[in-house]
């Protein structure tokens, strides 16, 4: 096979594997049976494109692919009762328009799998591992670090969830009307969960993933369509605004950029602008949730000429009212860095200090480059070095590690 075609299958994959596999997921009406026809569907490509030539529509010729290969396998283990026509093609060389519906219809199967990865019937924590590795195709490894939980517990989660889906015969639908706000804080949360790991992923090579980011606002803006509620309209605009920095987070070689040393010119204006009323929005629609007041966090950061000329005192009240909103460590992280930059960092690295102190993120790198941080801008250089290795020790993300590999030896 040229590397021409195999690069071509690769970027396929990347870009059209989870709207493949939602669409799958719908016709065959199992997730295990969905998985295996995506793997065979790409078999068959790897197999025929080099031969035929890549299909005008790949996606569309994917899901024909992977539909016609499940069918036969049923067939084979005589476990099947004929639901079409196909007969015996021994390959795939055409789009069955049996197996593709209109482009528009293919593209909310991602929502509708959303909304069925994230149905009430399902714990919290397996509506948002499910929904990771289903539409975003992230690893359990990959998940299971970015929620500080073993690997082996996530994977059973995933397998219960699915289980449950199937054994509960759990509709693949976007719910009625009726159903549908008391669904939404489920929706919201994994949405802003998978935003996340694109925007600062939790190990590899780069310091984000854009393809995640990117299927995280897309799936935004179609819940925001179908749902205009304020914390729809909030996370989305939350989401804008996070990404339009993403040109200045990090510099020609893949190494991170802190906030304070971004070039804001490079900040993309068209999102921060479409952000900020987006937030404008939610907070006159009210009532004001914690992906509105985030939002609002975001739009002081995006109108300030710099780290200096922030409103911070302005910052510190919204993470405040967050914070009676979230009581959660992570919230009170983020605030205990508002408190250093509005009142210096020893009152910050108090905050810190407590929170690890209760043993609370003790796990979570973060936390301990704060430390790390504000140690540093106080002179304690002992204390910062040891800080920052803890960080290091913890971080799996190779760029973070880098960066914190540079501050460990400008101590010395």
């Amino acid at each position: 096979m040229s590397e021409t075609i195999q690069h071509t299958i690769s970027t396929v994959y990347e870009q059209e594997s989870r709207r493949v596999l939602a669409t799958l997921i719908r016709m065959l009406g199992d997730f295990d049976a969905a998985e295996e026809a995506l793997h065979d569907a790409f078999r068959a490509a790897v197999e025929q494109w080099p031969r035929d030539g890549v299909p005008s529509t790949p996606r569309a010729w994917l899901v024909s692919a992977g539909r016609f290969k499940a069918i036969d396998g049923m067939r084979r283990q005589s476990r099947f009762s004929p639901l079409d026509d196909l007969g015996d093609a021994p390959e795939i060389g055409v789009v069955d328009d049996k197996a593709w519906a209109d482009e528009e219809s293919v593209e909310d199967d991602r929502l509708r799998l959303i909304f069925t990865c994230c149905h009430p019937a399902l714990a919290p924590e397996a509506q948002v591992a499910l929904t990771l590795r289903e539409v975003c195709g992230l690893t359990t490894e990959e998940i299971a670090r970015a929620f500080l939980t073993p690997a082996p517990t996530l994977a059973q989660r995933i397998v219960r969830a699915k289980a449950k889906i199937r054994d509960a015969r759990i509709p693949y639908e976007v719910p009625a009307r009726a159903e549908l706000a008391e669904r939404l804080e489920a929706v919201l949360r994994v949405i802003y969960l998978v935003f996340n790991e694109g925007y600062a992923a939790t190990s590899g090579s780069a310091v984000t993933r854009q393809d995640l980011s990117q299927e995280a606002i897309r799936l935004g803006r179609l819940l925001v369509d179908l749902l205009p509620e304020p914390e729809a309209l909030g996370l989305l605009g939350l989401m804008l605004l996070h990404e339009s920095r993403r040109p200045a987070r990090t510099s020609p070689s893949g190494d991170v950029v802190l906030l304070e040393d971004q070039d804001r010119r490079l900040w993309n204006s068209d999102l921060i602008t479409e952000g900020i009323r987006l937030v404008g929005r939610a907070l006159t629609a009210r009532p004001t949730g914690p992906y509105t007041i985030q939002a609002a966090i975001a739009a002081v950061h995006a109108e300030a000429p710099s780290t200096r000329e922030t409103d911070w005192a302005q910052i510190l009240g919204l993470y405040d009212a967050l914070y009676r909103l979230d009581p959660s460590p992570v919230i009170e992280l983020n605030r205990a860095v508002a408190i250093a930059m509005h009142r210096g960092p020893d009152a910050g690295l108090a905050v810190v200090r407590e929170i690890l102190d209760r043993g609370d993120l003790k796990n979570y790198a973060l936390a301990h480059a704060a430390a790390a941080d504000f140690h540093r801008r106080l002179n304690q250089k002992e204390e910062a070095r040891a800080a920052y290795e803890k960080a290091l020790a913890l971080t799996r993300q190779e760029p973070e590690r880098r960066f914190l590999q540079r501050r460990i030896e400008a101590l010395s």
